[in-house]
């Protein structure tokens, strides 16, 4: 009986509505004419009280029909410029209440999807992105190979040429020895390159581990520079005494040493200078190399990181990919690095900091 008598549909509430309109316009007949005034005052009474009730019928279809429609339609515009950021705020039991909260489960629904949608959709443009990056780094790979492979292959072909038509015993084991020797170099390159692109493209991970790196820098400099049979310099070095222990991938910052260090006995003068600091300050430990010998164009100092740069002072040997290679291993580790002119020579540096 209660459910009957409840006013939860907008028919009812219409049909309860105009019930109660034609009731109320029987009875305000009624009692207008019954009223000891005359039949003009009495139909001028009974128009006053219809306008009234016209007037609260229309108060009535604007509260509960005219405001939620509205409400409605706007969430709706809103939801049809796919704009979810203010639910309908419609309270009712009737069916517009339930209109409301279909609306509101659709909208958060539809911004999920879209949500989902959006992460898939960045989700691909990162792997395409990814496959791009690679596709352009293989490339670049074959074109950097086929670049730097033409000059060793023209010796070993012109060398092997030779081999074919040489008598002289003697002259054949040299055109051999420079055969292999092009063969080696042709094979570190190709094992250097293929590591620097492992790096770049985030193929190869570091294995970080805890070690003292005065032992390290002293290890590395005493194979390169101390026992090398080759020495045409004066050595000077600046290291602690005491173990000072880092957190860092130590092949990879031996990598690092062994480039630094090289490159700097490359470009050293003859009898000049080479001098090694392992200075600690504040929580972070800075290394340095200084060779004595002819200034870095300050031009070309941007460009030292870069792969098969050649330093123009000197007749260089080497791949033109140690320096690349340095760059990329501290980058991964965000650590700060730099080479500057100095009176006299240039300095390479980095620094890392100490672990506990």
């Amino acid at each position: 009986m209660k459910e009957l008598f409840s006013l939860r549909t907008v028919r009812k509430k219409v049909l309860m509505l105009s019930k109660l309109a034609g009731v109320a316009l029987i009875f305000s007949y009624i009692f207008s004419t019954g009223l000891p005034v005359s039949d003009e005052a009495s139909f001028l009474l009974w128009l006053g009280f219809i306008l009234l009730l016209v007037l609260g019928i229309d108060l009535f279809m604007d509260r509960f029909i005219t405001k939620p429609v509205d409400k409605l339609n706007a969430s709706a515009k809103r939801m049809a410029r796919l704009d979810f950021s203010a639910p309908c705020d419609l309270a009712s039991t009737d069916e517009f209440g339930e209109l409301s909260a279909s609306l509101n489960t659709m909208a958060e629904n539809l911004r999920q999807a879209l949500a989902r949608l959006e992460d898939a959709n960045t989700q691909l443009e990162k792997e395409v992105e990814k496959e791009r990056l690679l596709l352009a780094e293989r490339k670049e790979l074959v074109d950097s190979l086929s670049h730097e492979m033409k000059t060793p292959l023209g010796i070993i072909r012109a060398y092997a040429e030779g081999l074919q038509d040489e008598a002289d015993e003697a002259k054949k084991q040299k055109y051999a020895q420079v055969i292999v020797s092009e063969v080696e170099r042709m094979n570190g390159l190709i094992v250097t390159l293929l590591d620097l692109s492992a790096l770049e493209s985030g193929a190869a991970s570091l294995n970080i581990s805890r070690f003292d790196f005065v032992e390290l820098v002293e290890t590395v400099a005493g194979r390169l520079l101390i026992d090398a049979p080759d020495t045409n310099f004066e050595l000077q070095y600046e290291l602690s005494e005491q173990k000072i222990f880092v957190r860092t991938d130590r092949r990879r910052m031996e990598q690092v040493l062994d480039n630094l260090i090289v490159n700097a006995k490359k470009n050293v003068c003859p009898g000049g200078a080479l001098r090694l600091e392992l200075i600690l300050d504040d929580g972070m430990l800075h290394f340095s190399i200084f060779n004595q010998g002819r200034p870095i164009p300050e031009s070309d100092l941007p460009k030292i990181w870069t792969k098969f740069y050649r330093d123009s002072r000197v007749k260089y040997s080497g791949s033109g990919l140690g320096l690349s290679i340095v760059a990329q291993i501290l980058s991964m580790q965000n650590l700060p690095y730099g080479a500057e002119n100095q009176t006299g020579g240039v300095r390479f540096w980095f620094s890392v900091p100490t672990a506990e």
